[in-house]
């Protein structure tokens, strides 16, 4: 029974990763429907941002909760800045093109963010010093939990319950609403439709920041390439929960890291990825639309 809530944390904990980056995915693709394949070096950017500030902080005497807070404050707002940047690059210009271009543009400014940091960092692993405090009254469940799990599994919630929150009472929120349903309307009412696409990518690229963060703090490591990796799972957790669906998109990082953890410790981590992807096939050969999502006819 400990080994099996052992495995289910560290799914849990995994899973609210993958939550965090499919957000970003499901909620760009709601609105223009559009995979943006960059997102992924968003979260690693962040991360890199984060090593680099707590690195400054901690040479200058700082240790603990406040070097994290500070360290992801500035990772959050150096990443928006790169997802709003992208954005009016590589996607705004693409507005009205076919979708295969956008969809090929994504993909050339993921492959330069990688090179980027490669070139303006390095290609070997790095040490994230370990940021999240060990809290007292976890001490009899050290062994099944540690405050890392914990911290990234409330912050996930919290993110959700805020975008929810976000999505369904606030002006922007209905403005992203009415932009999904039929952005043509949107525009004739008077909603600033670029001014939405923008917003979306940067609260996309917050939440990213956030997962890299954490993470990267929880595993004690990063490189370059970790971007790619979350970004593609991230991006499989959104298929799978549906994706245009926020809860879906969440849905769906549970089921994949709850799944990747239970196949890596019952079978073996060799087949952890192809347990991953053959629970995505199943659920799409009897739910093409995802988990929660639902079927569209296709707008012409």
């Amino acid at each position: 029974m400990e080994y099996f809530l052992e495995l289910f944390m560290s799914g849990l904990t995994r899973g609210s990763i993958y939550a965090l980056i499919a957000l970003g995915y499901t909620m760009v693709y709601g609105i223009i429907e559009l995979i943006n394949f960059a997102h992924g070096e968003i979260y690693m950017i962040g991360a890199f941002t984060a090593l680099i500030v707590a690195s400054v902080l901690t040479f200058q005497g700082m240790t603990g909760a406040p070097v994290l807070i500070l360290a992801g404050v500035v990772a959050v707002i150096y990443s928006m800045a790169y997802g709003y940047t992208v954005e009016k690059i590589a996607y705004k210009p693409l507005r009205q093109a076919p979708r295969l271009s956008p969809l090929i543009s994504a993909i050339g400014m993921s492959i330069f963010l990688q090179n980027y940091v490669l070139l303006a960092q390095t290609s070997n692993f790095l040490p994230f010093p370990a940021l999240i405090p060990e809290f007292a009254f976890l001490a009899p469940v050290r062994h099944l939990m540690s405050s890392a799990e914990i911290i990234i599994v409330v912050t996930t919630a919290v993110c959700m319950v805020l975008l929810t929150l976000l999505i369904k009472y606030t002006r922007v929120g209905k403005a992203m609403r009415a932009t999904a349903q039929d952005r043509s309307m949107a525009l004739l009412v008077g909603v600033n439709v670029n001014r939405v696409i923008s917003t979306t990518f940067v609260i996309g690229s917050a939440l990213a920041a956030v997962g890299g963060v954490l993470i990267a703090s929880h595993i004690g490591q990063i490189n370059f390439f970790i971007g790619f990796i979350a970004g593609i799972k991230a991006f499989t957790a959104a298929v799978l929960g549906g994706i245009g669906s926020i809860p879906g998109a969440a849905l769906g990082g549970l089921v994949l890291g709850l799944t990747e953890a239970f196949a890596t410790g019952y079978v073996s981590s060799d087949y952890e990825d192809v347990f991953a992807f053959a629970i995505l096939v199943l659920v799409l050969i009897f739910r093409p639309a995802g988990i929660l999502g639902r079927a569209t006819t296709q707008k012409v």
